[in-house]
């Protein structure tokens, strides 16, 4: 057989001019937008490596960052393998990337800056920025966040449940079994007003634990108690409500979320029985946000004449807005009816996962009268359509399974535990501080004895600067009240806690 003709054998690609690849479509690589259109003519390897080392010089490739897989960032560029082989090459000699097995490529280290010359004038040196003061008399909306971003060796912050004690194995256990039950269409757009498994659980769970009766149909999942209050309040605005009175001292969180949508949050006091209805009349105001059941940050709860008077208001016209936030957390008494299962036309109850779960998981519900329904529903379609519904489905299967009580009763153990400690360090090295609303809940509240020399915002600056984090009672209160703090005791060992109110009474003592 005569051998194969040279113009019909096979093509070499290997042979091709550069410019062949220019006949091809190449999309580029989403990885540094890069596309080879940029490269100069059979620059490709230098261009890439260029390209590369600007990417880590500037900080879109930050140390330990993991480089695309060769094979990979070849394909997508349209370009032989050994174009970003020898790129690749090139940084590692230069000590910009390493190999690290299969943990890929990395970036190790990043190029320093040219040395300026020597005829350069010396920089001056930096100015040094003063310390942002968080515990101002008179704090931000922001302060939350600042706060929450402040490291401390000890964090005594209110309102946060044992976290360490989250049901990992629960959670997971659950949300295999949701998904191993999950149809395609299950993965679309769900119901604004939550999923109905969940919307189910909340009214079997506020059945059984709170005495509230209600359809499902009448709960609406929310983002916590926080969008709660954002989505009545926007609600109520639109139908010409300007003002809703607030606990005081109340939760200067709460105080600022309504703020934020109405013209005027006017104070309450609040004395051992609970918000004085009295005062309440007085101020005018059409509705009033309540914490009924554990009165943040006081403890107190709304006592029986006073419960009455208070309902006889609502039944008159008044709006209550009940803020059931950590109801189930008692220890020494008994449980306290929730005010939505004595007057649910008068009633919007609010309640989350928050102290029950974690904050992180952001997941709550909200029951509110019929004449409110429809405009706090669209307040939620137009704010996000709806929360995630996996975690929905996840909590309600814990919820209906027994999970939810399994872990409440473990946390009620540890955080009565925890309770203790903190009352005892309190006797221990704040003897003239007194104690208030330890029988229920997770924080507790000081008065300090009168006489001292400092504010309670000084103290928390100075407990901060000794890494102790907690919060001056100064800040819920917007009428007259005793200097004092507000500690967090459920996130924290016994042995953490009674050290940092060590650090609290040096302070106070010196």
């Amino acid at each position: 057989m005569a051998p194969p003709s040279r113009h019909n054998g096979p093509v070499n690609r290997s042979k091709e001019a550069p410019d062949d690849r220019s006949k091809q479509v190449d999309p580029g690589a989403d990885f540094l937008q890069l596309d080879t259109a940029d490269a100069p003519p059979g620059g490709l390897t230098g261009w890439l490596a260029r390209r590369l080392r600007e990417a880590i010089a500037d900080g879109r490739l930050p140390t330990g960052s993991r480089l695309p897989a060769t094979r990979g960032l070849a394909a997508e560029l349209g370009v032989s393998r050994g174009v970003v082989t020898d790129a690749y090459r090139r940084l590692a000699e230069e000590g910009q990337i390493a190999g690290r097995g299969r943990g890929g490529t990395v970036v190790v280290a990043v190029p320093a800056p040219p040395a300026p010359p020597l005829s350069a004038t010396p920089p001056a040196p930096p100015r040094a920025r003063p310390e942002p003061v968080l515990f101002h008399a008179d704090p931000d909306p922001e302060v939350f966040d600042l706060l929450r971003g402040t490291p401390a060796r000890i964090d005594l912050t209110p309102g946060v449940p044992d976290l360490a004690a989250f049901p990992r194995t629960a959670w997971l256990r659950a949300e295999r079994a949701v998904l191993d039950g999950l149809a395609a269409a299950d993965l679309g757009y769900g119901d604004v007003r939550g999923t109905p498994a969940l919307r189910r659980a909340v009214a079997h769970w506020l059945a059984r634990n709170r005495g509230i009766r209600a359809d499902p149909d009448e709960v609406l999942i929310v983002a916590g108690t926080a969008q709660a209050l954002a989505l009545l309040g926007r609600a109520l605005g639109r139908m010409g409500v300007t003002e809703v009175a607030v606990e005081d001292p109340g939760s200067l969180g709460a105080r600022q979320h309504l703020a934020h949508w109405l013209a005027a949050t006017p104070p309450v006091p609040v004395d051992a029985e609970g918000v004085r209805v009295d005062a309440l009349r007085a101020t005018g105001a059409p509705a009033v946000l309540l914490t009924p059941a554990h009165q943040y940050p006081t403890g107190v709860v709304l006592g029986g004449e006073r419960r009455r008077e208070l309902l006889r208001w609502a039944g008159e016209g008044g709006l209550v807005i009940e803020d059931d936030y950590d109801a189930e957390h008692r220890y020494d008494r008994p449980p306290v009816p929730a005010l939505r299962a004595a007057l649910p036309e008068q009633v919007c109850y609010a309640g989350s996962i928050s102290k029950l779960l974690a904050p992180a998981l952001r997941t709550g519900w909200l029951l509110v009268p019929p004449r409110l329904r429809e405009a706090v529903l669209e307040a939620k379609r137009f704010a996000d359509l709806g929360n995630p519904v996996l975690p929905q489905l996840v909590l309600a299967r814990l919820m209906e399974s027994g999970e939810l009580d399994r872990h409440l009763r473990l946390l009620r153990h540890r955080h009565r535990r925890r309770r203790d400690a903190m009352i005892a360090a309190v006797h221990a090295h704040l003897p003239g501080a007194t104690v208030h609303g330890a029988a229920a809940g997770l924080h507790l509240m000081l008065t300090l004895p009168p006489g001292g020399r400092c504010t309670d915002t000084e103290l928390a600056t100075a407990a901060l600067a000794e890494g102790v984090k907690v919060q001056p009672l100064s800040w819920h209160a917007s009428l007259p009240y005793p200097p004092g703090l507000v500690l967090g005791y459920a996130a924290g060992a016994p042995g953490e806690i009674a050290e940092g109110i060590a650090v609290l009474g040096r302070l106070l003592r010196r």
